[in-house]
């Protein structure tokens, strides 16, 4: 039978596997924690222990100090939270790790935040205070920084510490972001998914402190760094696909023109660019096309998972993005290949088959050839991203940002 949901206020969530030694430490803390977020806010409260599959009794542990346990079969720290998330009764969650090494009376001021308004309040470990060797000098000094200023670069969220393990968020918002991340990339992608939905996202000062484990932590900052910049580039469409399409095709560009101008003898003097360098602008011209076709599909990919608005200018030229036109582009640049290669073909023979005297032509017509193909299958793969419909973007209506809220995950079990 399905657990009744209680009027609760806040839960605070905590991931755990095997904290058997910090987790009276944590839980107390906690209590202390929902004590003053009563007295400040009055505001009820519940302490939710995400289990990922401890073995240690750490599940017996927080039964016995007033906490209730949430199973979670999933693997990983992000599918743990999620869990834990979906398990939880309140309509604000505070989220902290079971290690010992933040102090959950911090989010006190971050519930407060989400009351006045806010819909994800971050802790910023560099404005609350870390304590001496609590975190590795590469993390704190490279790993972070560069992560967090790549995260504010693709998507302008504004924080300073994108990776803090102590934060808050209304449980609607935390339910539309509808978060997948299993891993320790979790922490990157509820801050970018609430920055692509615009919600209201706010920092207070968290301190961290020297965990109380007598064990290696579960974080692993190489692996887990790869991960979070691999999640960063592919929420990312403009920066990992658009912007280098533009660039490739731009370079490509100039370089025909100068060279076609050169053979034409628009441009008197020395020839700037030779057959290499025509080579090298074709094979720029393809792969900038085809990363163009990559950045538009993985944009509206992320339309259709309600993580991401669709940009103005696909708005702005919805009639023409169909199928269709795609369709007549690209059998129009095959026929003009067709036709490049005949012209050639015909110079050639009537030259008696001689080597080219210059390999341009001939190129441009490849080219051509090429971007038509990539143009006619890459329509077919926009139609099937936007549903099997002819019209990549559909016309613009109005949308309830909380409506049709994802249902819990069947791996989520109230122990």
């Amino acid at each position: 039978m399905a657990r009744q949901a209680r009027a609760i206020d806040v839960s605070i969530v905590m991931p755990c596997l095997n904290e058997a030694e910090s987790l009276p430490h944590c839980i107390a803390n906690a209590h202390d924690a929902l004590a003053r977020i009563e007295s400040e806010y009055g505001l009820s409260g519940e302490i939710i222990i995400a289990d990922n599959g401890s073995i240690d009794g750490s599940q017996g542990i927080a039964e016995s100090l007033d906490a209730r346990v949430v199973s979670v079969a999933s693997l990983g720290y992000g599918a743990a939270i999620i869990g834990g998330c979906y398990g939880a009764d309140g309509r604000y969650l505070l989220i902290g790790d079971a290690d010992g090494s933040y102090d959950f009376t911090d989010g006190v001021a971050m519930v407060g935040r989400l009351t006045r308004g806010a819909d994800l309040c971050m802790g910023s470990r560099f404005a609350g205070g870390i304590e001496p060797g609590a975190m590795p000098w590469k993390n704190r000094y490279i790993g972070n920084p560069l992560l967090t200023g790549l995260l504010n670069l693709l998507f302008r969220s504004g924080v300073n510490d994108a990776h803090c393990g102590l934060r808050a968020i209304r449980r609607e918002t935390f339910l539309a972001l509808n978060l997948s991340g299993s891993g320790m990339e979790f922490a990157s992608e509820m801050v970018i998914k609430a920055s692509l939905k615009r919600v209201r996202i706010e920092q207070a000062p968290a301190t961290l402190s020297v965990d109380l484990r007598n064990r290696p932590p579960h974080l692993r900052p190489w692996r887990d760094g790869w991960r979070h910049l691999r999640y960063l580039l592919m929420l990312s469409p403009t920066w990992l696909f658009g912007i280098p399409a533009i660039a490739a095709m731009a370079v490509a560009g100039m370089i025909m023109l100068v060279a076609l101008a050169n053979l034409l003898s628009l441009l008197p003097g020395v020839e700037f660019f030779g057959t290499s360098w025509t080579l090298v602008a074709g094979f720029l011209f393809c792969v900038g096309h085809l990363s163009g076709v990559m950045a538009i599909a993985t944009h509206l990919h992320g339309v259709g998972q309600e993580y991401r608005e669709m940009a103005p200018i696909l708005r702005r030229y919805a009639h023409v993005l169909t199928l269709e036109t795609t369709l007549i582009v690209g059998i129009a640049l095959l026929i003009l290949s067709g036709c490049g290669l005949g012209a050639v073909a015909l110079h050639w023979s009537i030259d008696h088959f001689a080597a080219l005297a210059t390999p341009l032509p001939l190129i441009i017509a490849c080219v051509a050839g090429a971007t038509g193909l990539q143009t006619i299958m890459g329509g077919f793969l926009l139609s099937i991203i936007a549903g099997h419909q002819a019209r990549f973007v559909t016309a613009p209506h109005p949308i309830d940002f909380f409506a049709n809220l994802s249902p819990a995950p069947q791996m989520v079990q109230a122990a």
